[in-house]
C-alpha cells in the first residue's frame, strides 16, 4: 500500500500521477467471452465483405478502444478541467501525443512510407468560415453530451446509457450537417488549405520543429496556469500492478497518449489517411434515409465519388466504420475485463443535454472538417493550420458551454474538486 500511498499525495504537476493501486471489481466474463466472441464474427464478417486490410483496421479499432477505455482518456473532459479550474493534465498529455504523432506523420508523409502501397496522405484542409463556426460549436457540443466522438464511442461500449443518446443525435447531426454541406462549402468564405510543412517552405522537419516548441510551450503554459489557479489534482484511478494492469487496471495518461499516437500513425501507413471517426456517423445517417426511401445521392457532400461509392457498398467496406466497430468492441470488452460495465438510467437532464449535444458535434464535426480526432488530433499531426484553428475555436466553445451546462443540471469542477 506504500505505493498507493505515495501516488495519492504527490503534488508535482510536471509528473502528478493518474492512477493508484488498488482493489478492482471481477471480472465480468461472460461479457469479456460475449465481446471477443462478437470482435471474432465481425473480423470475419469484415475480411469477407471486403479485405485483410480492412480486416487490420478494425483490429486497430479494437486497440483504440482498449486505450481510451483503461486511461479514461478524454478530449471532452480535459478541455473542461482546463477551462474551468485550471487543471492542464489532460492537455499536457494531449501536446504529448501530438507530439510524437506529428513525429512520426512527418517521416511517414515526407517519405511516402506505407505497408499498404496506398499513398499516405495528412488531413489538410481549408481554414474559414465553416471550422470556425463547426468547430465552436462543436466545443459546446461535446460538454453537454459529456463526451466528444472519440469518449462518446468508447464510453457507449464501456456502458454509460446516456452516450447511446449522444450518439444517435450524433449520427442525426452530421446527416443534417452533410445536407448543408454544399451550402457552407460554396458560400462561406475561407482559405485555401495550409500545411506548416508544405505551404510554408519550412518542409515536414521544420513544421515538426515549430509544432515541437508549441507543444512544449502549451504544456509550460498549462503547468504555470495550474500553479496560479491552485487547481485540483485529478482523481486517481484504480490499477494493479505488474503485467495485470495492461488488461485489468488503468493506464497513465502519458502512457496512453503514446499508445494512440501509435496507432495512429499506423493507422495512416494502412489506409493512407489518419484516424477518422464522424465521417461514418453521416455514412449511417445516408445509408439509413436511403433504407426509409429518401434518395440522398444528390446531396453535395454524397455527390463526390468516394462518398457515393461508401453509401453504395456495404458498410463493412467502409475504413472508419470498421474502426468506429472496433473502438466500440475494444471498450466494451476492457471495461467487462475491468468489471466496470454496468449500464444505469438516464436523468432526463443528462438526457436533454444528450441529445442537444451529439445534434451540435454532428453538425460541427461536417462544416469543420472532422471532430477532435480527425481535424484536433489527425489535422495538427498532418501539420494542417486548420487542425490549430479548431482546437481554439473549441476551446472557446467549451467556455460558453460552462455556463449553458447548469441549465441542464450538468456539474462543472470546481476549484475545490478532486478533478475526475
Amino acid at each position: 500500500m506504500r505505493l498507493a500511498q505515495v501516488e495519492v499525495k504527490s503534488k508535482s504537476w510536471v509528473s502528478a500521477p493518474t492512477t493508484v493501486v488498488s482493489n478492482l471489481n471481477p471480472i465480468q466474463k461472460p461479457f469479456v467471452a460475449a465481446g471477443v466472441l462478437a470482435a471474432i464474427i465481425l473480423f470475419i464478417s469484415i475480411i469477407n465483405a471486403a479485405n485483410m486490410t480492412q480486416g487490420v483496421l478494425f483490429i486497430i479499432g479494437i486497440a483504440l478502444g482498449m486505450t481510451l477505455l483503461h486511461a479514461r482518456f478524454g478530449f471532452t473532459s480535459a478541455f473542461r478541467r482546463f477551462a474551468s479550474v485550471g487543471n492542464g493534465q489532460g492537455l499536457q498529455a494531449h501536446m504529448l501525443m501530438l507530439a510524437v504523432a506529428s513525429a512520426l506523420f512527418a517521416v511517414i508523409l515526407s517519405t511516402g512510407f506505407s505497408f499498404t502501397g496506398i499513398e499516405p496522405k495528412g488531413y489538410v484542409s481549408p481554414v474559414g468560415v465553416s471550422v470556425l463556426f463547426g468547430s465552436f460549436i462543436f466545443g459546446i457540443g461535446m460538454q453537454l453530451g459529456n463526451g466528444c466522438a472519440s469518449g462518446t464511442l468508447y464510453s457507449v461500449g464501456g456502458g454509460q446509457s446516456s452516450m447511446i443518446l449522444t450518439l444517435i443525435s450524433f449520427i442525426a447531426g452530421s446527416t443534417i450537417g452533410a445536407y448543408h454541406f454544399s451550402f457552407w462549402m460554396e458560400e462561406a468564405p475561407a482559405l485555401p488549405p495550409i500545411s506548416l510543412a508544405t505551404s510554408t517552405g519550412l518542409g515536414y522537419g521544420g513544421a515538426l520543429v515549430l509544432q515541437l516548441a508549441l507543444f512544449a510551450l502549451i504544456y509550460w503554459v498549462t503547468l504555470q496556469i495550474a500553479k496560479k489557479r491552485k487547481a485540483p489534482m485529478m482523481k486517481a484511478l484504480p490499477t494493479t500492478a505488474g503485467w495485470k494492469k495492461i488488461l485489468r487496471g488503468s493506464w497513465p495518461l502519458f502512457a496512453a497518449a503514446i499508445v494512440l499516437a501509435l496507432l495512429n500513425a499506423l493507422t495512416l501507413t494502412v489506409r493512407g489517411t489518419p484516424w477518422g471517426i464522424t465521417s461514418a456517423f453521416a455514412l449511417w445517417g445516408g445509408k439509413t434515409l436511403m433504407a426509409m426511401g429518401i434518395d440522398v445521392t444528390s446531396w453535395g457532400y454524397f455527390a463526390t465519388e468516394p462518398n457515393l461509392a461508401a453509401l453504395k457498398n456495404t458498410v463493412l467496406a467502409d475504413s472508419t466504420s470498421v474502426m468506429n466497430f472496433g473502438i466500440i468492441l475494444g471498450a466494451f470488452i476492457s471495461a467487462a475485463s475491468q468489471g466496470t460495465f454496468k449500464p444505469g438510467k438516464i436523468k432526463p437532464g443528462v438526457a436533454g443535454a444528450a441529445i442537444v449535444g451529439g445534434l451540435l458535434m454532428g453538425y460541427g464535426s461536417r462544416l469543420a472538417f472532422g471532430c477532435n480526432i480527425g481535424a484536433y488530433f489527425g489535422g495538427i499531426a498532418s501539420f494542417s493550420l486548420h487542425g490549430w484553428v479548431w482546437a481554439i475555436m473549441a476551446m472557446l466553445g467549451t467556455g460558453v458551454a460552462l455556463f449553458i451546462r447548469p441549465l441542464f443540471g450538468l456539474k462543472n469542477p470546481k476549484s475545490t474538486d478532486s478533478v475526475c
